[in-house]
This record gives C-alpha cells, sequence and structure tokens, in this order.
C-alpha cells in the first residue's frame, strides 16, 4: 500500500476502471468516449439509448460504434450490458454469457430515470429472466430507485432497499447484484451488512456534494441527476464508505452528458458529465478524508475483483496542480457543462504508464 501525506506531490495509482458510464451514441459518443479513455481502461457501459440496448446483437453493434470513435491510440475497453425490459428472455441470458463481451444486466425501474420508459413495469415478469442470471453469474445492475409518485423523491432509494431489494435477493439468493450510484445511508448500511455477492458504485457528485449544491446561488441544473443529491449526513455516509477500504464499494461516475440546452430548460435532463475531471474529483475527496492511501483500491481493485476480471496493468500519475474545469466542452452540435465547471481542483491527471505499480 503506498504511504500518502499532505505533502504528496504525486500519486501513483494502477490504471482505474469505471464501472458505470453513459457514452450515448453517434456524434455525442464521439465527443465524450475520449474523456473516458483518457482516464480509464475499461467501463461498464449503460444500455438506455432510444432503442435501449436490449440484445446481444444490439450489445455488439454498440461496442463496434464506441470502438470506432475512440481516439487514434486510446487503450480503452468497453464492457457492455444489456437493457432489462419485460420481454427479455433466459436465452438471451445465456447468449450473453456466451459473448464474451456482454458483462452484466441493468434494471432499470419503467420512469425511474433518463430513458427508462422501456424499463421492467413488474419484476415477477422477469423472474425466468433472473434465474438464468444467477445460473450464469451474470450480475444485476439496479437503479435503486421506487417510481411512486407518492414516494418522496429523496426517499425512493430507501423505499426500493425494502421494496425491492430484500425480497429480490431473498427469492434469488445467489444472483449478483451491484446497488448502482448509491446516495443514502441506508443504502451504505444495506450494502455493508447484506449477505451474498453484492457490491456498490459511488459517483463523484454524491461524494463531492449535498442537496444544499442544487441551490448554490440559484438552481444549478448541471448538478442535477437521478438519484438526487441528498442531506449531508448521507453525504458523510458515502464518504466514509467509499474510503474505508470495504471491497464492496467502488469506482462508477454515472457520468451521464447531456447538451447544455438540454439541462438548462423547463424540464431539465438528469445527469451529471464528470467523465473530463473524475478521477482528480475522487482524489480530492480521498485527500479530505485522509485516504489518499486507499485511493487506488476503490479506484483500481474493489471493482474488478467483484466482476472477476483480471487488474490491470498500466498505471498512471496524478500531480499536485491546481487547475480550473472548463466552463464548457464541444458536444455534438452544442456545448456541454462539466459538474465541477469553473471550480478548481488541487489533482491533475498527468501520464498514463505502461508499467504496473503492483
Amino acid at each position: 500500500m503506498n504511504d500518502y501525506s499532505a505533502a504528496t506531490t504525486a500519486l501513483r495509482l494502477t490504471r482505474p476502471d469505471d464501472w458505470h458510464l453513459h457514452l450515448r451514441d453517434g456524434e455525442a459518443l464521439r465527443a465524450v468516449v475520449g474523456a473516458s479513455a483518457a482516464q480509464f481502461a475499461r467501463a461498464i457501459v449503460m444500455p438506455n439509448l432510444r432503442p435501449p440496448v436490449a440484445t446481444v446483437d444490439d450489445a455488439r453493434a454498440y461496442r463496434q460504434r464506441i470502438l470506432d470513435a475512440l481516439p487514434a491510440g486510446a487503450r480503452f475497453t468497453p464492457l457492455m450490458t444489456l437493457y432489462l425490459t419485460d420481454r427479455t428472455s433466459a436465452d438471451e441470458i445465456r447468449r450473453a454469457r456466451d459473448s464474451g463481451f456482454v458483462h452484466a444486466v441493468k434494471l432499470y425501474p419503467a420512469g425511474a430515470t433518463t430513458n427508462s420508459d422501456a424499463g421492467v413495469t413488474d419484476l415477477r415478469r422477469t423472474w425466468p429472466v433472473l434465474d438464468a442470471m444467477q445460473q450464469a453469474q451474470m450480475p444485476l445492475l439496479v437503479h435503486g430507485e421506487v417510481t411512486d409518485p407518492d414516494v418522496d423523491v429523496f426517499d425512493r432509494e430507501a423505499a426500493f432497499i425494502d421494496r425491492v431489494l430484500i425480497p429480490l435477493r431473498r427469492d434469488f439468493p445467489a444472483l449478483r447484484v451491484v446497488f448502482e450510484h448509491v446516495t443514502t445511508r441506508e443504502a451504505v448500511q444495506y450494502v455493508e451488512h447484506a449477505g451474498g455477492a453484492i457490491g456498490a458504485t459511488i459517483t463523484p457528485q454524491h461524494l463531492l456534494y449535498d442537496r444544499n449544491a442544487l441551490f448554490a446561488g440559484g438552481l444549478r441544473p448541471h448538478r442535477y441527476c437521478l438519484p438526487v443529491l441528498k442531506r449531508a449526513t448521507h453525504r458523510r455516509a458515502l464518504v466514509e464508505a467509499a474510503t474505508g477500504g470495504n471491497p464492496r464499494f467502488f469506482l462508477g461516475t454515472d457520468s451521464a452528458p447531456h447538451a447544455a440546452h438540454a439541462k438548462e430548460q423547463a424540464c431539465g435532463c438528469a445527469g451529471c458529465y464528470t467523465a473530463p475531471h473524475a478521477i482528480e474529483s475522487y482524489a480530492t475527496v480521498f485527500e479530505a478524508a485522509g485516504a489518499l492511501d486507499r485511493l487506488e483500491a476503490f479506484a483500481s481493485f474493489h471493482g474488478a475483483d467483484f466482476y472477476r476480471m483480471p487488474r490491470n496493468t498500466e498505471c498512471i500519475e496524478l500531480r499536485r496542480e491546481r487547475w480550473t474545469v472548463p466552463s464548457e466542452l464541444p458536444f455534438d452540435d452544442d456545448v456541454i457543462v462539466p459538474l465541477c465547471a469553473r471550480e478548481t481542483i488541487p489533482w491533475k491527471l498527468a501520464s498514463i504508464g505502461s508499467r504496473s505499480i503492483q
């Protein structure tokens, strides 16, 4: 384990992976994929396109579009996922297992977030699929919120645990589950103490900000995401989970690009674009918590171990260098505003090396 102090001027880490990423498609994909490839060796790519990536053939075609959009010389592997629908079949899961490039299936409760209208309306309809996933050891990635309009938006993750996740894992005890982008103390406590194979991703925005950040000096649409930012007590629980060394928690940016005009309107899109400054943001959080020595495990080891993949052999270097995140970046025929636009970050990605530091 590396020993870092306040005097540390450089961090040398095994190259990290992003275990929850949105890359979009077409020109939007070409605008953002390079930012993720510049930081991460691999990424679990979300399937919520229009139409969704619901079959192995869909995933194969989308994977090729991602590879074709990479900048010349980029070393980046997209890890594909399928979108779970009421019509997904057990045979499709077996094809996914045999494909070699589909690594998980994503559960979106219908209406829970961006492009989730094709999501599952009744989990009981997917029981044959969940049984096939359990047998295939194919992870289920859950967007953990109920969509009941009578449940307060800030309570929907906690309600999901009680109403959906606990019964689901009781009925399918061998199912491997990733609780995506956890945002609450209740979710952290559940993941810490639950039996069986469960992991959780944590985003930079939920580590950096609480819900007050949505209204700092006015409405801040580029900090709006789903699940929404929560109270400061929940943010502290997430920081403790991320920096505490528990292998069930690992890096997943949930970087979700939207054009500025789509965020800055009467009904703005949910999603924060963090890809260009993701690892630097995590380093900032870990340093503030006095846990720089645990960043590598969270960013580079825990996720790979959960997904039963080899750890990366390349390394990256972060240098202590104050820099200001750009106010906007090119995006298709518009611009995109990154999460930390115009903010100063104390760490900067300096290089990606070819030799392992392990």
